[in-house]
């Protein structure tokens, strides 16, 4: 799947979930789209069918293709754990997303766009991967060039403080540190890991 770049309320509808944000077109038609909308007959769905639902909808949450979806997944199984959980603690630790939370950017697509025309940094140096995997300890900052940026500046200033335990802000320096993985129970989105964990080990 190439980068998704068309009606968000569309896919927002599909999963019945404002997983893109609120969503003014979801709360009026909380249905499936479709030519025929609520009209339409909708049969039982498969347990494949559920399982790559699940796994759509991490996708389009995390913005994250097919291919690094797929490779992070083989990460987070060869390590000692529960697998769904360490999975969402990597797409949580991408660096996009780490932007996102910290509140620098309005949304996790906003968040890659500042990541990849390099106005952040980690620990200092210039970093334009969003997928780059962000470390207990690392402290991602806007680069200084980039603080008057209206984009950042506008988010910023809408943020919530200390909205995840994971995460320190300065709000002086424009910089948030990574304290550490968060625990599943602190991650927000509503995604059912084990039925993705449960499509891949197939």
């Amino acid at each position: 799947m190439a980068r998704y770049t068309g009606p968000k309320s569309k896919i927002a509808r599909k999963f019945r979930e404002p997983i893109f944000g609120p969503d003014k077109a979801l709360e009026k038609k909380n249905y499936p789209p479709g030519q025929h909308g609520q009209s339409r007959r909708r049969g039982k769905q498969s347990e494949y069918a559920v399982q790559l639902l699940e796994k759509q909808k991490a996708k389009y949450t995390y913005g994250v293709l097919e291919r690094q979806f797929a490779n992070l997944f083989v990460k987070a199984s060869a390590k000692q754990g529960v697998t769904g959980e360490i999975f969402l603690k990597l797409l949580e630790a991408r660096l996009d997303n780490v932007v996102y939370r910290l509140g620098i950017a309005p949304t996790r697509a906003a968040a890659r766009q500042l990541v990849s025309h390099k106005h952040i940094t980690v620990n200092g140096s210039l970093v334009n991967i969003p997928s780059y995997s962000v470390r207990p300890g690392d402290v991602v900052s806007v680069r200084e060039r980039s603080q008057s940026l209206e984009v950042v500046v506008n988010s910023v200033a809408g943020r919530k403080i200390n909205k995840f335990s994971w995460l320190e802000w300065d709000a002086e320096k424009l910089q948030g540190t990574f304290v550490n993985f968060p625990e599943r129970a602190d991650i927000p989105e509503n995604i059912k890991e084990q039925l993705i964990v449960e499509l891949y080990s197939k």
